[in-house]
């Protein structure tokens, strides 16, 4: 039996590496965790594989070891938290079987729990009596009209829909992700018939009435000196694909200083939807790697920053491929979030922060530079750990700029925050069912993401501001925001 020695290039050797890291990258899609949190491993523990040489096993002397063991105390019982105070009680007085006539009450034992009642709808009636008054002017004979109170505003106003149910159609598909036919569903379990059609035409009512309200968010945002940028795909519906859906896209544009985000429709992922977006905006813009933000860099009125976090995640792919390397580079940008948390925890200025990242985190963004430079040429081009390297060497300014200004976040993880109820959404209503609905899903999800980033209840939030929107003029619209109510 002949072993022969297959001979393959180098170009092959590295093709055989490059499928083998796809594989891997694969299998971990599939079976591997879900977070990019790195645990540095303990060189100092042996593999739990590894097989030394056999040792001789030493005789060991007996000893009589005589100790005094301290009891632990025993463990404290949970302690329930109260309920909500401002939950309305509902009393029942459970009185003994055994209790006598004369019997004197000494006290009694209050038990809370936690109850639920299905919310139910109602009808509301505006009853508007009409009333025949006479109408006496000067120099004529007495005349009749006919008086009647005006009716409130509505938020549709040839519509039979009231502003709380409105508020809670839009929450429970925006913020909860019930898609429509789930909701006519429930409401045919309470004996209500309404047909997703009726559903739909209110929600575009709804985003007619509120598109001031989103124009006012997006004049804050362009205005504000500082946006996080990021994208997502949503499959859209359309006639030019019949059987199949379009994959548009879901801008996010976040505003650190004024606690609001402004998501923009665009029907693809070309750099012409940012461009028409940020075309009036001066100031700091921050974002991933995405060639479509290459334009704003021959921009001076521009100052871009990149995403410390995308960069880290491109290395903790790589660690399939290159353990060394990219546990070198995840164990230093830890350092560099360490370094973050302590800012933050300890509530420092602007001012505070940026002399602790000067004198901490850019001595070790240099070293890191540094190495970065000297192991790029080391490694294969195309594999996971040679695309790590090169996607921080090529934004390594952008990616240590924020170092300058305390103001400035490490990452864009405030904006990728944003756009999780886009992506759990996705996986229940699964596609907007036009262009224009994708458009009008923009709209809400500006609304009642910037509601979430302000702390405030969503549901009251709209319903208020359907209540009062179509009283409120044009110039006091900013006092509807969600960063206004706090």
């Amino acid at each position: 039996m002949n072993n022969d020695t297959v001979q393959i290039s180098r170009k092959e050797y590295e093709g055989l590496l490059l499928l083998k890291e796809e594989l891997a990258q694969l299998k971990r899609l599939i079976f591997g965790k879900k977070n990019e949190r790195f645990i540095p491993s303990d060189d100092s523990q042996a593999s739990l594989f590894e097989q030394g040489a056999a040792e001789v096993e030493p005789v060991c002397e007996q000893q009589t070891i005589t100790y005094t063991k301290e009891k632990k105390p025993n463990k404290k019982q949970p302690v329930r938290l109260a309920l909500p105070a401002h939950l309305p009680r509902e009393e029942e007085v459970i009185e003994p079987e055994e209790k006598q006539e004369d019997a004197t009450k000494i006290g009694e034992s209050v038990t809370e729990i936690l109850e639920y009642k299905p919310g139910k709808l109602y009808v509301k009636q505006y009853v508007r009596p009409k009333y025949v008054q006479p109408v006496v002017e000067e120099g004529k004979s007495a005349t009749k009209e006919v008086i009647i109170a005006p009716l409130p505003s509505l938020p549709i106003p040839s519509g039979n829909a009231g502003p709380g149910l409105l508020a809670h159609l839009m929450i429970s598909k925006f913020v909860d992700h019930l898609p429509y036919y789930r909701q006519v569903q429930m409401f045919k379990r309470e004996g209500v018939k309404l047909s997703e059609s009726t559903i739909s035409g209110w929600f575009k009512a709804v985003c007619k009435l509120l598109e001031p309200l989103y124009e006012e968010i997006k004049k804050q945002v362009l205005a504000s000196g500082y946006i996080n940028a990021d994208e997502t795909t949503i499959p859209v519906q359309s006639s030019n694909k019949p059987g199949a859906t379009h994959t548009g896209y879901h801008w996010f544009y976040y505003c650190p200083t004024a606690r609001l985000v402004v998501v923009d429709y665009q029907k693809s992922r070309s750099g012409q939807g940012p461009h028409g977006f940020l075309e009036g905006f001066k100031g700091v813009l921050q974002t991933d790697g995405y060639v479509g933000y290459e334009q704003f860099a021959a921009r001076k009125d521009i100052t871009l920053l990149a995403c410390m976090a995308h960069a880290r995640r491109y290395f903790e792919k790589a660690l399939e491929n290159d353990q060394q390397r990219a546990a070198h580079a995840l164990s230093e940008i830890q350092k560099l979030y360490a370094i973050e948390r302590e800012a933050s925890e300890g509530e420092m200025d602007t001012d505070q922060i940026t002399k602790l990242r000067k004198a901490q985190a850019q001595p070790i963004l240099d070293n890191l530079h540094v190495w970065i430079k000297e192991q790029i040429g080391q490694v294969a081009p195309k594999s996971s750990i040679g695309t790590a390297l090169a996607y921080s060497l090529k934004l390594w300014g952008r990616l240590s700029r924020y170092t300058d200004n305390g103001a400035w976040y490490i990452d864009n993880n405030l904006v990728e925050n944003s756009i999780r109820p886009v992506a759990l959404g996705r996986k229940n209503y699964l596609f907007a069912g036009s262009h224009d609905a994708a458009s009008w899903a923009a709209m809400m999800y500006s609304l009642l993401g910037s509601c979430k980033l302000n702390g405030v209840e969503p549901y009251q939030w709209l319903k208020s501001t359907l209540e009062n929107i179509p009283e409120t003029k044009l110039s006091e619209l900013k006092s509807l925001l969600p960063n206004f109510q706090q």
